[in-house]
């Protein structure tokens, strides 16, 4: 948009005021027509789209003090009696051709286009929501998966919400019987200025409501807050090996469709891992639990145990091994990032027989005599009282 086209436009007009309103009057027009014609609570409706675009352009002017004086001092310019504001009733008193770019300042610059460049942003004016992309809305959705998947990675169908209004809050994203709520932060016009240095200030997208100007407290059940409804497209995602379970896997560019060029939001999936009846996982290492006997734990022995993939790995049992004990079998966990893998932790469980043959009772009884029994519990009465 150029220079002359903010000189031809009332502000206060759009926003339904008075020129002597109070900068408190101005933010409680704007929120009012905000609210009242924003698209996402009329979706689809082009012409409420364009009244929200006017109102938002008209409030970053008026809404900003400095920006108000310095709109209010090109105005009253204008409306002197000369150029197309002169003459009573708003009617132009000039017949000649006039050329607000002589006024403005021609090629070589300066004059009253170095105040609107102020004005409205350092060389030059500043774009208006009518050409400003708006990034599509990030989307979530849930996949479930196998142990062994999840260790391997695995490549998964996802059906995702359409491009159309959701039937149930017919496109707000709020759930029925509320409404979203302007956005604190960039006060429904969906961008904000972030500092580039020195006097310069860009333009960024919110990110409290990224883009959307419109905030929701209660999401749409349906359609997760994203006010989009379901549809059967549906696209095929790979999980990275090794993810664990209620990871969130960021998928870019597959979330909602932008608007005005803007680019798509991203698609966030949140992996549900299924249980595996044997192995289990501590971050990049797999745990197992390994029944042994009292006797392979008293004398020692070679076990086999399993390993997730298949086969199987031999492992050393020292003599006098206790319950509870963890062995580190390397390299037979879960991937990592660096392409390494972590470790099969093994835990061995020693059994105790429940029922004895006459023979093995006396072997027991004699193994009782010959072993300490009470004195390995001495040290718990050490101290007597003390507390």
């Amino acid at each position: 948009m150029t220079n002359t086209d903010w000189a031809t436009k009332d502000f206060y007009k759009v926003l339904g005021v008075e020129k002597d309103a109070s900068q408190a009057d101005i933010k409680k027009a704007y929120r009012k027509l905000a609210r009242e014609h924003h698209p996402d609570s009329k979706p689809g409706d082009k012409a409420a789209e364009e009244k929200f675009k006017a109102v938002a352009e008209a409030y970053d002017v008026v809404g900003d003090l400095e920006k108000r004086k310095q709109y209010d001092e090109m105005r009253s310019m204008f409306s002197g009696g000369f150029g197309p504001f002169g003459g009573s009733g708003g009617q132009p008193v000039c017949t000649t051709t006039f050329d607000l770019g002589d006024v403005f300042g021609g090629a070589g610059g300066g004059g009253f286009a170095d105040v609107l460049g102020d004005m409205f942003g350092r060389g030059g004016a500043r774009r208006t929501t009518q050409s400003r992309p708006r990034r599509g809305q990030d989307m979530e959705t849930s996949t479930s998966i196998g142990f062994v998947d999840a260790i391997e990675g695995v490549t998964v169908s996802l059906r995702l919400a359409s491009d159309d209004p959701c039937v149930q809050c017919r496109g707000t994203g709020a759930k029925p019987g509320s409404m979203p709520r302007v956005c604190p932060e960039c006060e429904g016009v969906g961008m904000r200025a972030a500092s580039a240095g020195g006097a310069f200030t860009l333009n960024e997208t919110c990110p409290t409501c990224r883009g959307r100007g419109m905030v929701v407290d209660d999401p749409c059940p349906a359609c997760r807050g994203s006010g989009r409804g379901l549809s059967d497209r549906s696209i095929q995602a790979r999980i990275p090996a090794g993810v664990q379970d209620r990871q969130r896997i960021r998928l870019r560019g597959k979330g909602g469709r932008g608007e005005h060029g803007g680019s798509r939001g991203d698609l966030y999936v949140v992996v549900k891992v299924r249980p595996h009846p044997v192995f289990d996982r501590s971050q990049d290492n797999l745990t197992l639990k390994v029944p042994v006997s009292f006797a392979e734990a008293t004398l020692g022995a070679d076990i086999k145990v399993p390993t997730l993939l298949g086969g199987q790995v031999t492992m050393k049992v020292p003599p006098g091994t206790p319950t509870g004990r963890t062995f580190n079998v390397r390299g037979r966990g879960a991937p990592r990032k660096d392409g390494t893998k972590g470790d099969l932790l093994v835990t061995v469980e020693v059994q105790v027989p429940t029922s004895l043959t006459p023979e093995t009772r006396a072997a027991v009884e004699t193994l009782r005599d010959e072993t300490p029994g009470a004195e390995l519990r001495s040290h718990l009465f050490e101290g007597g009282g003390v507390r």
